[in-house]
């Protein structure tokens, strides 16, 4: 089993920036993706980021040049850095762990992201 725990969302203006950030704990292989995804009111649940374990790296057309996933160096732990945000990018955050040798996806419990001046 993994375990994933979210923090850094919040309240912001238009234009700022927030640091997503998530911790991944248990079973975890060496061979896995860990990312972001987000889910807004009315809306399905979309990728935002993602980093495989060898660094390769997928983002949503509309946070590129915006955002940046980042690994740490324990590479059981991931990062978003989310600069000149839009009202459009409030949703709730969901930290996301992809086994990719037993292709099991693992969530965290999301972080809420408000965009409003």
């Amino acid at each position: 089993q993994v375990h994933l725990v979210e923090s850094g969302g919040g309240l912001v203006q238009p234009g700022g920036s927030l640091r997503l950030s998530c911790a991944a704990s248990g079973s975890i292989v060496s061979l896995n993706a860990m990312g972001w995804y987000r889910q807004a009111p009315g809306k399905e649940r979309e990728l935002v980021a993602t980093i495989t374990s060898g660094g390769g790296i997928t983002y949503a057309d509309s946070v590129k040049g915006r955002f940046t996933i980042s690994r740490g160096n324990a590479k059981n732990t991931v990062y978003l850095q989310m600069n000149s945000l839009k009202p459009e990018d409030t949703a709730v955050y969901y930290c996301n762990l992809f086994n990719r040798i037993a292709a099991i996806y693992y969530w965290g419990q999301g972080t809420q992201v408000t965009v409003s001046s």
